[in-house]
């Protein structure tokens, strides 16, 4: 089963999902927003996904930190903190399947993910 990480209303994450469901992919979807994000499963995603690579300082909730805040986020305990206190700051969509994860939508990322670890 996939499971796809990350926040309902981002465009990346509705087109990610619009991909599967045309492709006919079970997955299921986990809200952040509203299912949460425990230090469990941020730790399975780090060990997936480096921590540089979750962390999405290109966004919005990376951007309304303080700058100091932003300063110190300079290790994986920083950025753990930081990630379980604003999980929209976490890259999405991040698709999960077993021990395989994929961090970056487009249609041919999405493919050949799927032939992968099918």
């Amino acid at each position: 089963m996939f499971t796809i990480y990350g926040i309902k209303n981002c465009d990346t994450m509705k087109k990610a999902m619009h991909w599967l469901d045309e492709h006919h992919i079970s997955y299921q979807f986990h809200n952040y927003k509203t299912d949460g994000l425990t230090p469990e499963l941020l730790h399975h995603f780090l060990q997936l996904v480096s921590w540089q690579d979750l962390l999405n300082t290109k966004g919005m909730t990376w951007r309304k930190l303080e700058e100091s805040v932003r300063n110190e986020t300079n290790n994986e305990a920083a950025a753990i903190k930081i990630m379980l206190a604003n999980p929209s700051i976490i890259k999405r969509p991040l698709l999960i399947h077993g021990d395989h994860a994929l961090l970056v939508f487009s249609p041919e990322n999405y493919q050949h993910f799927i032939d992968k670890v099918i």
